[in-house]
């Protein structure tokens, strides 16, 4: 995941609005987002090479996204790093322990920023390259592979989308899907030095990335309404940003009281 903004408890009709662009190698193997039959709960894509995954949420309301953190060439670590989603979303630690477990944990890991919670609680944002645990406030938040709310061209426009959510749940959709969508390069001044030279800031600048090998796999929508209805929208792309598919899930929330939203 390259690309994650969520509005949390700032919008009047939605506890979280969750939107994420994946970014990945298109020959690596992935399965759609869908409930996982042996953990009927989760709902969730998968990384079929190393049984991770980078985004998701459960039906007690736990959610959980990562992205890479860019500094310089990749050094992947021993472990991957969709086991921190996955395992969040599968378990039953607090997120507040869960986080710290994975901030002392860190070096096992490539460089990643990692956002957990609850819906009914707290969401936290965890990061391996020198950033502290830290609760999010209620506002609009922004990462891509840099720390939290640096304020990177793509990080900016997305967040700006948040910003303005209107409360109909379709137009709201469709206009993060919009952002999500946005293939504008960014203009040289403003692109981060991430150590990776100029050219590729250049191609990784978009919100979308169009690429025959590396680009944007997945586009993902989530909102959770005060109510406690949640509504999950993944679509997919393939080389090139050719649509390859959409899947559309909705459901209730479990456990979870008007109090708590």
């Amino acid at each position: 995941m390259c690309l994650i903004a969520l509005s949390w408890r700032s919008h009047p009709r939605y506890v979280l609005a969750l939107a994420a662009n994946r970014d990945e190698f298109h020959a690596r193997a992935t399965a759609p987002a869908e409930f996982w039959p042996e953990a009927p709960h989760v709902l969730a894509g998968r990384d079929l090479e190393a049984g991770g995954t980078w985004l998701g949420i459960t039906r007690t309301g736990r959610v959980a996204a990562l992205s890479n953190y860019r500094d310089g060439e990749p050094r992947p670590g021993p472990r991957s790093r969709g086991e921190l989603v996955r395992d969040f979303l599968l378990g039953t630690a607090a997120p507040r322990a869960y986080a710290r477990d994975v901030d002392a944990g860190g070096g096992a890991y490539g460089g990643f920023n990692l956002l957990i919670g609850e819906i009914g609680t707290a969401l936290y944002y965890v990061n391996n390259r020198g950033a502290p645990v830290q609760a999010l406030t209620r506002a609009v938040h922004g990462v891509s592979n840099g720390h939290l709310d640096a304020p990177w061209p793509k990080v900016r426009r997305l967040c700006a989308a948040l910003e303005a959510l209107p409360a109909e749940r379709a137009a709201a959709e469709a206009g993060l899907f919009h952002a999500l969508a946005d293939r504008t390069r960014a203009p040289d001044a403003q692109l981060p030095d991430t150590g990776v030279g100029i050219e590729r800031e250049r191609r990784l600048s978009p919100a979308f990335i169009a690429d025959p090998v590396y680009g944007t796999r997945a586009s993902t929508v989530i909102l959770v309404g005060v109510d406690g209805r949640v509504s999950f929208t993944e679509r997919r792309f393939g080389p090139g940003g050719v649509r390859m598919g959409e899947t559309r899930r909705g459901f209730a929330l479990e456990q979870t009281t008007d109090e708590e939203m």
